[in-house]
């Protein structure tokens, strides 16, 4: 059985040029009928982020550029002028529909580097709890070749593992997978699911998308290598009629693909086993006992720190008998933690002279051991 649209309740939808603009420009209509589906998820206390392209794909006609390839540099002009329209017209369609639109622009080292990364993490989180809908991009203006993304599919699967979302969504101009492209195969067989992507799901794949598009089914399913393996559910689903994302919940056909894991306990296997270790804090017993029961360690609770490490980076957290009991994503310089160390947060502006987070490590930025 497949899953259900309406089970899920962080949701990533990632929009292609293709669907988004045409030879005449923005297409008005569809993005309304978009927004609708949208405020209807979310009416449902579901969290929603859009990935959406299409800025490149505006500014190339507004510039009367040619067609074909661009250079890098009018690829970064065409960004400049296209980011402008294409956050005004979401931001005019969400207003339509009773919800904030809010624009975050990404460049590969805000995902790759760990301090951007808890930035940008941090930034987005805020826009949800405030009920706004992050409509984020790649910061085309300013990537190059060798440091961007290069299309938006693994671009969404970042920003999915990021907020840890249960759902990834691709709409596309095509149902799902197929066993062969479909249009130079007419006996292509169609996967409704796939439980795993095996090199031969791999190897299903093919490389041309459309010319308002750098993308293609191989970018998918790099991109659902990415999701499933950090726990994020992901589909594949035909864009190009109006209310697309309510054509899914009513059973249109498209291509599931199951995670691996859960969110959750995949970003806490990359905290306590995949990333080196900076330093460490030595805790008292009650932050032990308050960290067993899912609290943050707060600063009160930290007796001691070890080594010289900087915001983001992932340090040991020590029981009073030096026993490691967990690893976090700290959220000070060594020289600040051992400032506040066992002071109360509401003393951290007094002391530092800036007000920084409550938290000297956040619960959902740590991984305790037995978890």
């Amino acid at each position: 059985m497949s899953p259900k649209l309406d089970s899920f309740r962080r949701i990533v939808v990632k929009i292609g040029s293709s669907l988004l603009v045409d030879q005449k420009g923005l297409k008005h209509e569809w993005l309304d009928a978009l927004g609708a589906d949208l405020a209807a998820l979310a009416a449902g206390r579901r969290d929603l982020l859009v990935v959406s392209s299409g800025a490149i794909a505006l500014g190339r006609r507004v510039l009367d550029l040619p067609r074909g390839p661009l250079r890098l540099e009018e690829s970064q002009a065409a960004a400049a002028i296209g980011q402008i329209a294409l956050a005004r017209a979401w931001s005019e369609t969400l207003q339509r529909h009773g919800f904030t639109a809010g624009q975050i622009l990404l460049t590969l080292s805000d995902t790759e580097e760990r301090r951007r990364y808890l930035n940008a993490r941090s930034t987005i989180m805020t826009l949800l709890r405030l009920g706004a809908i992050p409509i984020i991009n790649e910061n085309d203006t300013v990537a190059t070749n060798e440091i961007r993304y290069g299309d938006n599919d693994r671009l969404a699967a970042r920003v999915a593992t990021m907020l840890g979302a249960d759902l990834l969504v691709l709409l596309s101009d095509i149902d799902g997978l197929y066993s062969a492209p479909p249009a130079t195969n007419p006996d292509a067989r169609f996967l409704p699911l796939v439980e795993r992507i095996t090199p031969e799901i791999e190897a299903m794949a093919g490389s041309a998308g459309s010319e308002l598009s750098r993308g293609g089914m191989l970018t998918k399913i790099e991109a659902g290598k990415i999701a499933t393996a950090a726990g994020t559910t992901m589909l594949i689903a035909h864009g190009h009629e109006h209310h697309p994302l309510r054509r899914v919940a009513e059973g249109a056909r498209c291509t599931w693909f199951l995670p691996e894991t859960q969110p959750v306990t995949a970003w806490k296997k990359w905290i306590s086993g995949s990333v080196e270790t900076r330093g460490a804090v030595t805790v008292d017993d009650g932050a032990v006992k308050a960290l067993r029961a899912g609290k943050s360690l707060l600063p009160a609770g930290v007796r001691g720190v070890r080594g010289r490490f900087q915001r983001g980076d992932t340090v040991s957290i020590l029981g009073p008998g030096g026993e490691e009991i967990g690893r976090g994503l700290v959220a000070y310089d060594s020289a600040d933690a051992e400032r506040i160390a066992g002071r109360k947060s509401a003393e951290i502006a007094t002391i530092l002279g800036y007000a920084g987070r409550a938290e000297m490590i956040h619960r959902d930025d740590m991984a305790l051991r037995g978890e």
